[in-house]
């Protein structure tokens, strides 16, 4: 007779024993607040007077963020300027307890993400627009090296490796190298990659959502029918262990060798806010795998951390305390079903986890 399989409750429990690497691109996520009163002359523009600006932790360095706040210890490497916002980055991490391993040097730029908020006396403030700074080079060869080192080195420790690729370089064929065979060597890997998925073969999860999935396979999905064979198609080229597919307010389907399964979206209330929605999911991911969970238990403890965080506005991040009161306020969540047969609409999401 097999042992009981740990409930979700005691899975998310065991998190902060957990020691989760972390690499990836890191943003700086830099916010400009002000008001708007008057149309300039020298332009048709609005003239913006600064209030107040703050840093936020963003990419591969707000999953990071997600795991420390869900409970787990963190190691994360990535790349970081020698500029005032690389600096600012530094401090945050240590400010929420993120062990931080960053290359520098020459032609490496903090990759940063600068957003204008502004609006009138009595009007609510709107993004009106967004600055991008970062290097639009490859890292260069000796930086993607000493990353590639500064992994292995890394992975000694830990119980499971977060990648979080938002397409900055930082997780290139080196890194990758090594990644890989961690994975072959039986250490958990999630992968989150948002415009290069078919880079990464032989991996141990792929989290990809609904347009990335349409876009590594260039078909489109559009029924269930659709995600079933999109689904199974994308776990056989990227020979992965399980592919795990967000579906915004649809929930999530599950792919691994056993076959596909749906889960459907914690609660019913509205989302907020999807900013940096699937750092968390990956996140919570992450630690569930490496708190012993398989690829099933740990997709439903990561869709209930889905919901919680596209409560909050803005780039948010899900308390470990937070995520428990859930669980056991939903201790009867219900188990997945198998995906219907039959061919139905899908509901499409806005962009996000």
């Amino acid at each position: 007779m097999s042992p009981p399989q740990p409930t979700l409750v005691s899975i998310a429990r065991a998190f902060p024993k957990k020691r989760i690497l972390v690499i990836g691109d890191l943003v700086a996520d830099h916010y400009i607040f002000g008001e708007t009163d008057r149309i300039s002359r020298e332009a048709p523009v609005l003239i913006v007077r600064y209030e107040r600006s703050e840093v936020k932790l963003g990419g591969g360095a707000n999953a990071a963020a997600n795991v420390r706040s869900l409970g787990g210890q963190v190691t994360v490497v990535g790349a970081l300027g020698r500029d005032e916002m690389g600096r600012r980055m530094r401090r945050l991490f240590g400010e929420v307890g993120i062990s931080v391993r960053a290359a520098s040097g020459a032609g490496v730029e903090t990759e940063t993400k600068t957003r204008i908020y502004a609006g009138g006396v009595n009007t609510k403030r709107q993004q009106m627009l967004r600055l991008d700074r970062g290097a639009r080079t490859q890292l260069p060869q000796r930086v993607r090296a000493a990353l590639a080192r500064e992994v292995a080195r890394a992975a000694r420790d830990a119980d499971a490796v977060l990648v979080s690729d938002y397409g900055a370089g930082v997780v290139g064929d080196e890194v990758r190298g090594v990644l890989k065979g961690l994975s072959r060597d039986g250490l958990p890997v999630c992968v989150d990659s948002r415009y290069a998925l078919r880079e990464f073969v032989g991996f141990g999860v792929c989290k990809p959502n609904e347009p990335e999935l349409e876009q590594l396979l260039g078909i489109p999905v559009r029924t269930e029918a659709d995600l079933l064979r999109a689904g199974a198609e994308a776990r056989r080229r990227l020979e992965c262990g399980a592919l795990v597919v967000t579906r915004g307010r649809s929930g999530m389907a599950v792919f691994t060798a056993e076959g596909a399964r749906l889960i459907a979206a914690h609660g019913d209330a509205e989302a907020v806010d999807v900013t940096g929605a699937g750092d968390t999911v990956i996140a919570a991911l992450t630690l569930s795998l490496a708190a012993g969970a398989d690829v099933e238990r740990a997709a439903r403890i990561a869709n209930v951390a889905g919901a919680l965080v596209v409560q909050k506005p803005g780039t948010a991040t899900v308390a470990h305390a937070e995520l428990i009161s859930e669980l056991v306020g939903h201790a009867t969540i219900a188990p997945m079903e198998r995906a219907a047969r039959r061919a139905r609409p899908l509901r499409r999401k806005t962009p996000g986890h």
